[in-house]
């Protein structure tokens, strides 16, 4: 198979050294990359991370939402699998200042606007022809969630059509651990225990690949 995985945290720059992202890692989409490679699948990776990627991925290096978003359309028709383990701004700021915004005792209101949603679009068009086979492309999401879980998780499970939700939780972020639960259509939810990372990707892999 040949997997498609988004890593990291959007950075939204609201002049040329200020930027909007969040405390995302990329430590999950990296194990997911590594676990891929391991088991014999082809990867490609788009990252804002500055982990080190896994030999033999091929590496793709993005800042922001809609960079993210023109290398997954990039790249789409050729991959089985996307799993958009990346924390993808949804927000940017309307207009970026050309120039650094300088200090002053003013309030400063920044206007954002809306990015697209990478994860709507991919489901939207995974029905669409493929480079590699005539296979069905899976696409995978990711809930960060601190309340309501499951309900949460399975809402955008359903409402954006995925073949895979994956829901955590905020203390998951920058560790190398995680109690990750699992949901696919028609299935009952499936709960890892409090493990490492590499095990919970290797896993996601397994289950992706049966």
């Amino acid at each position: 198979m040949h997997f498609l995985i988004t890593v990291g945290g959007t950075r939204e720059y609201i002049d040329p050294v200020r930027f909007i992202s969040n405390a995302s890692s990329g430590k999950m989409g990296y194990a997911l990359a590594t676990a891929a490679n391991k088991a014999g699948h082809k990867v490609t990776l788009i990252s804002t991370s500055d982990l080190q990627p896994p030999v033999g991925a091929n590496f793709v290096g993005v800042d922001s939402a809609a960079e993210m978003l023109a290398s997954v359309k990039k790249f789409f028709a050729k991959c089985d699998c996307l799993i958009m383990a990346a924390a993808a701004a949804d927000y940017t700021p309307s207009k970026k200042s050309k120039t650094k915004v300088k200090k002053s005792n003013r309030t400063l209101t920044i206007k954002l606007k809306p990015t697209v949603d990478i994860l709507a679009w991919a489901s939207k068009h995974k029905h669409e022809r493929r480079d590699t086979s005539d296979r069905q492309r899976i696409v995978v999401g990711f809930a960060l969630e601190d309340r309501n879980i499951r309900r949460n998780a399975e809402k955008k499970l359903k409402e954006k059509n995925l073949d895979m939700i994956i829901a955590n939780t905020p203390d998951s972020i920058g560790s190398d651990r995680a109690c990750v639960q699992i949901k696919l259509p028609d299935r009952k939810w499936l709960k890892l225990p409090y493990t490492t990372k590499t095990q919970i990707a290797e896993k996601i892999v397994d289950l992706l690949t049966r």
